[in-house]
């Protein structure tokens, strides 16, 4: 057993060391092709972070240390609740023990508490967790029709004035149908967009990890032809921005002049804007809604689960079936 004196004295600085190794990586026993280690992505580590600095919190909160805490602890800070509800639902709150499960492990310490405590969770018993939420056909039509414009009459001082909103407005579309993560949206590449037009005039998006979230898997998505004729007239535009402009970088939607990288919170917030003008609950009015709605769509017209699973990057045939319990909330009153 590892000297577990730091973890105990500053948890969250030892795990910030810990995070940046070869030896988290190789806790998480995912290799790349060629056999080396899946080392983690500047994105991950931040939530990672984050994660542990919780749980790290709570735990001191409880009077004890990381040596200290047993595996009974750990089973109740995932079932906390809070004004009658769970504080995390089930698979976060696997999470949180899995990532536990990897210090403990890095550590030697043997019984492993956060392996103990995941043992100890008959999950076939958790209570089931909010259906995830998509849009019905109508919502979705009433979503497109709300997306970002450019006002009418409207004269422009310089040739792209307002790129922002027609950027906002193309990758909207994509993600509602392609399917794209935020993550897969913000940091998609020219590179790849496909150039070869289908019978059925769709493009195919090729989907990798580079620039994404370190567990995409690289994938094909297609484009049909309605999200084609949003997108092309961007891409066009933004050639312009690369000449005229000298717009440096590969994102097909930077996030300025310089050809920085979009957030998620921006990009939150453009979606929840389209919400508001469309009339539709806002409650969860994000990425993952037009995924969900993407998904649900694609099973009610009849792909299979393993179909689906490749077309949205998925390691898991199970997890693509899972879209079909989405559930579509009435608009607010």
């Amino acid at each position: 057993m590892k000297n577990l004196t730091s973890w105990d004295k500053d948890p969250v600085q030892a795990f910030k060391e810990f995070i940046t190794t070869d030896a988290f990586a190789k806790t998480g026993r995912r290799l790349r092709a060629d056999g080396t280690v899946r080392s983690v992505s500047r994105e991950s580590a931040k939530t990672y972070t984050f994660m542990f600095a919780n749980v790290a919190a709570w735990i001191a909160g409880e009077g004890k240390t990381l040596s200290s805490v047993t595996h009974a602890d750990l089973v109740r800070f995932v079932n906390r609740v809070d004004g009658g509800k769970r504080v995390l639902n089930s698979k976060i709150g696997y999470r949180y023990l899995r990532l536990l499960e990897r210090c403990y492990e890095h550590l030697g310490v043997v019984p492993n508490p956060a392996k103990q405590a995941i043992l100890a969770t008959d999950r076939t018993k958790l209570p089931k967790d909010d259906a995830g939420r998509a849009l019905s056909p109508d919502q979705l039509q009433r979503f497109f029709d709300a997306l970002p414009a450019d006002p009418p009459r409207r004269r422009r001082v310089t040739p792209f004035d307002g790129w922002k909103r027609r950027r906002n407005r193309a990758m909207q579309v994509v993600m509602a149908l392609a399917g794209l993560r935020v993550a897969e949206a913000i940091g998609l590449l020219v590179h790849e967009v496909g150039n070869q037009v289908a019978l059925d005039g769709s493009v195919d998006l090729t989907i990798t990890p580079a620039e994404k979230h370190d567990t995409s898997y690289e994938h094909i998505a297609p484009l049909p032809r309605e999200g084609v004729a949003e997108l092309r007239p961007w891409l066009d535009e933004r050639k312009r921005m690369v000449t005229e402009l000298a717009l440096p970088g590969d994102f097909v939607f930077p996030a300025n002049v310089q050809g920085g990288k979009m957030t998620k919170k921006t990009v939150y917030k453009q979606i929840r804007a389209t919400f508001e003008r469309a009339g539709l609950d806002t409650s969860r009015a994000g990425g993952r809604t037009l995924r969900n709605t993407f998904a649900k769509g694609q099973l009610d017209s009849g792909a299979r689960p393993d179909e689906l699973k490749d077309v949205l990057g998925l390691a898991l045939e199970r997890s693509a079936a899972d879209y079909k319990f989405t559930r579509i909330k009435d608009d607010p009153k």
